[in-house]
């Protein structure tokens, strides 16, 4: 796989990293903490991944540059440096001199990587706070030079025509301490509902009073008495047809009718009472705060998955 120079495949990287460049930054081991040169070059594949950064070692070796892989590098923006991990003088030594006019072959690869799988100073490894595989959390404070030396690599199972960095992580992976992950948190908001008791209705009765008024037809006798002039009158009775009674009455009954005026109850109508359910929605807004990823890399091409 071809390597390029950052510039020649990314002319405005420094824009990807807001005006910041990695070129220039001084170099320091990580353990001890002593300055060992300047990054004079970064070198990427095909893809724009980064893979090297080229080592100045004007502070060990004066006019020897060497390629540093990625993943043995921990790269601090604020501070304007970058940290080899695990690098020693001795390896420095090893490793075979860049030229950035030579052709970066397989075989020139493989002497490089070659010197970080197997240290020529290799000593029993110090436990530390945390290895270098080990994800750190972000939230978690990384203390300074908390990395544990690795044992030997093996070289991968692999050939010229096969061999890709992916089957190298501790060489070429962006380990979690030397690139810390950050976890973007969100606000949302979250509805929920209580019941609890608006009010209570009292449903009686009382009584009112009104005036009523009915009409009812009665009838009443009475006695008339009518005096008439037969049409005989001043007729002579023959003697014995006039008989007259002393003391003679006549009765007549009179009726009359009376109102009877009673009340009585009757029902007048039925109140059923029921309860139902008045659907509404109840609508809220607030600010919510989310969190968004700013990624300072000036004219470098970056995955994001």
């Amino acid at each position: 796989m071809a390597l390029h120079k950052i510039k020649d495949f990314a002319p405005d990287y420094r824009e990807t990293f807001e005006g910041h460049d990695i070129k220039g930054m001084d170099v320091y081991t990580d353990r001890p903490n002593e300055k060992v040169g300047t990054v004079s070059d970064v070198l990427v594949d095909d893809q724009g991944h980064f893979r090297y950064l080229v080592i100045d070692l004007g502070f060990w070796i004066f006019g020897k540059k060497v390629l540093l892989p990625i993943g043995r590098a921990r790269i601090d923006y604020t501070a304007g440096r970058v940290h080899a991990l695990e690098m020693t003088r001795q390896q420095a030594e090893n490793l075979p001199q860049y030229n950035e006019h030579d052709n970066l072959d397989y075989d020139y690869e493989e002497r490089v990587r070659g010197v970080y799988r197997n240290p020529r100073d290799y000593t029993q490894p110090q436990q530390l706070e945390a290895p270098l595989d080990t994800p750190t959390p972000l939230e978690a404070p990384m203390a300074p030079n908390t990395i544990t030396q690795p044992t030997p690599l093996t070289e991968p199972a692999s050939h010229r025509d096969t061999y890709h960095y992916d089957q190298e992580p501790s060489l070429f992976g962006l380990n979690d301490q030397a690139h810390p992950t950050l976890k973007l948190y969100q606000e949302r908001l979250i509805a929920s509902k209580q019941r609890h008791k608006s009010g209570e209705v009292t449903i009686g009765k009382h009584i009112e009073t009104d005036t009523a008024r009915i009409s009812v037809p009665v009838d009443r006798e009475r006695v008339v008495v009518e005096r008439v002039t037969p049409d005989d009158a001043g007729r002579t009775v023959a003697p014995g047809e006039a008989n007259f009674h002393e003391g003679e009455v006549t009765r007549v009954e009179l009726y009359e009718e009376t109102a009877n005026i009673q009340k009585e109850a009757f029902v007048r109508e039925e109140v059923i009472v029921t309860k139902v359910v008045d659907h509404e929605t109840f609508e809220a807004q607030d600010t919510v705060r989310r969190e968004e990823l700013d990624v300072n890399s000036p004219g470098l091409p970056i995955d994001e998955h």
